[in-house]
Parts: structure tokens; C-alpha cells; sequence
């Protein structure tokens, strides 16, 4: 159910349309009674909207001639804060059902920004991509994650130039604090795992690169132009770039089954996949070599015995003991439950015993 603030701006918009409205109609468009209508036309009027009771057969409620919203007054990283949570909300399925509601509330704060402001917002949403939170779960790989909310200045420049086939010059600093200055062709935005990452080509080395935004300190537009490959997925780029990242541990795991089940478990962002043998049909299902960089091990065990397919490992050693590590707790964890148990309770309330 829709909240009180939201219905007196739905009254604001009915009424907004012109003319007067009667109670009984307001009352039914809103899904409230009379009274709640009233009551809503009080707050209105105590927020200095001038709303004019209209008495008589056909009386209602109108607005005073030549009342106007007065324009909405965000500065850069407000209304981007609002665009984007509306578009997020509905591209990862946050607000299920209301696609319409988001698209039409984002269209309506569009509408009132200055036109500098929107055209940059709108390259922004033209040029970003958001994972699903199935590609977000292997996230930052046990990585410790670090602040990750770049600002509008760097944001919206970088935008408008993937958007338009420009070159950016970006001043970068990377996690061990050293600071670059380089020329980048961006392909497009991309927000995933709580960080945002800009990717493009470096024509300085002829490669493409991924950077962490909030790591770029300044970005500014260059002259010229360039032309993106055809066809290029900036999603598949980011992701591809962060599964092969250095970290502190190397894994490598064979694993059968579909490949469907397995990226269940281990993302494109968190594992590279290579199929090593072909399946042959439901009872031999294929087998994959799995290839993860990550900063700890201690969360794997849990994935694989989530992924409940056969696996095995070929590096490193100490994966090995964390899983049987885990294997013997579920194990003991699964035993009925004896002498032993309230033996273990009786200790542990009193350790001297």
C-alpha cells in the first residue's frame, strides 16, 4: 500500500491536471475515502500549495490560477543519486511490478532538470550497465573492499565521452597509492559488487584496460574521436578483467557438470571456465577446469559444496585441508545427538569442572 506522503503528491498531480476534481472522483483515484482526502488537501495546503475548495453541485478541489511546481533543485550528485536508484532498482529486479511507476517517476525528474544536468544523466544511463546479483556474488573475491563512491565530476565526464566516442585523459590512483596520468577510448560503465568500473582501450600500450572509478581522480575530455570495437560488451570486459586480476591465492579446481550449475556457483567475475572434456548426455555430464584468483580461502569450501557436483582440486594444498576441514564439521554436525553433547554443555558452563 501506497504511504500518506505518496498520495498527497498523487493528489498534487491529479490536481495539477486542471480543472476542478470532485471528492467522490479523487477519493476512488487514490483508494482512500473522503475524509482521507481532506485530510491530504490539509497537508497540501500547509506545504503552501494553493489548493481552492470549489462549493456547489459540482465543487471539488482545484489549484489556484497560475500555480506552477516550483522546479526541482538538485545539484549533480543528488539528482544522479535519485536516477540511479530508481534505474538500479528496476534493472536488478528491486522493485518487482513496478517498472512503469520507476520510469515514469525517473521521466518526471528528467523533465525539471537544468538541460546541462540531463544530458550528461542521460549518457550516463545510455552508457551504464549494472550485473545481474547472480554475476555480483563472487564480488570482490574475499578482497577487503575499499570506498567505492566516485563522484559526479568524474563520473559524468567519463559517460559523455563513452557515449560519444571521445577520449578521456584520467589521473588514476591505484591501491598501493601510486598515481598515473593516461589517455583511455571508454566503452562504457559498468556498476557491479557495490564498485563501479570504467573500461576502454589504452592506446598508449594498444590494450584495453579496467579501472576502479572511485579511484579516478580527475577525468577531462579530449579532442577527436575513436571507434569501439564491434560489437564490444563492457559487462564482459569488466568481468573478464576482474577474474583475472592478482590476488593472493591461485585455484585451480576440475569440475563436472553443466555449465550452468557451475556459474550457479563460481561467476564469470570470480572464475574462468575451460571445458576439458565433452559430456556425453545427462549421465556424463562435461568437465571444466575452474581458475580463480582470490585474496583469502577460507569462503571457498562453502561455494564448492554449494555447487553439490564432483570436483576436484589440483591447487593450492591448503584448499585441500579447508575442505576436509569442512567436511568433518558437517559430518560431526550430522551425528545424533548423545552423551557426548551434554557432556560438551555441562563443560562449557563450567570450565573447572
Amino acid at each position: 500500500m501506497a504511504r500518506p506522503t505518496a498520495r498527497v503528491l498523487a493528489l498534487l498531480e491529479l490536481l495539477q491536471s486542471g480543472g476542478v476534481r470532485p471528492v467522490p472522483e479523487l477519493a476512488a483515484r487514490l483508494g482512500v475515502d473522503e475524509r482521507t482526502v481532506r485530510r491530504y488537501v490539509q497537508h497540501l495546503l500547509e506545504l503552501d500549495v494553493p489548493v481552492v475548495s470549489v462549493r456547489g453541485r459540482h465543487g471539488g478541489y482545484r489549484l489556484a490560477p497560475g500555480y506552477r511546481m516550483p522546479p526541482l533543485m538538485l545539484n549533480d550528485d543528488e539528482a544522479l543519486a535519485v536516477l540511479l536508484g530508481l534505474i538500479a532498482g528496476r534493472r536488478v529486479g528491486l522493485m518487482p511490478g513496478a517498472d512503469v511507476a520507476s520510469e515514469t517517476a525517473a521521466a518526471k525528474i528528467r523533465r525539471v532538470l537544468p538541460t546541462r544536468l540531463g544530458r550528461a544523466l542521460d549518457a550516463l544511463l545510455d552508457t551504464l550497465a549494472i550485473t545481474t546479483p547472480q554475476a555480483a556474488r563472487g564480488g570482490a573475491a574475499g578482497r577487503p573492499r575499499g570506498p567505492a563512491a566516485p563522484r559526479s565530476t568524474v563520473l559524468l565526464p567519463l559517460a559523455d565521452a563513452a557515449r560519444h566516442h571521445r577520449p578521456v585523459a584520467i589521473r588514476y590512483v591505484a591501491a598501493d597509492g601510486h598515481s598515473s596520468e593516461r589517455t583511455l577510448h571508454p566503452y562504457g560503465l559498468v556498476a557491479h559488487a557495490g564498485n563501479w568500473y570504467v573500461t576502454g582501450a589504452d592506446p598508449a600500450i594498444g590494450a584495453d584496460r579496467t579501472f576502479r572509478v572511485d579511484r579516478v581522480q580527475d577525468a577531462r575530455t579530449l579532442p577527436g574521436s575513436f571507434t569501439p570495437p564491434s560489437g564490444v560488451d563492457p559487462v564482459e570486459r569488466v568481468l573478464s578483467a576482474l577474474a583475472g586480476a592478482p590476488y593472493r591465492h591461485e585455484v585451480t579446481l576440475r569440475v563436472q557438470g553443466p555449465v550452468e550449475r557451475i556459474r550457479a556457483g563460481l561467476p564469470a567475475s570470480l572464475a574462468t571456465l575451460t571445458e576439458l572434456t565433452p559430456g556425453g548426455g545427462v549421465s556424463e555430464p562435461p568437465w571444466f577446469r575452474a581458475e580463480l584468483r582470490v585474496e583469502r580461502l577460507d569462503w571457498l569450501p562453502a561455494v564448492l559444496a554449494g555447487l553439490d557436483l564432483p570436483f576436484v582440486i589440483e591447487r593450492p594444498d591448503a584448499l585441500r585441508g579447508l575442505v576436509a576441514a569442512l567436511a568433518a564439521r558437517l559430518a560431526h554436525a550430522a551425528e545424533p545427538p548423545g552423551d557426548a553433547g551434554r557432556d560438551t554443555s555441562r563443560a562449557t558452563r563450567n570450565p573447572d569442572a
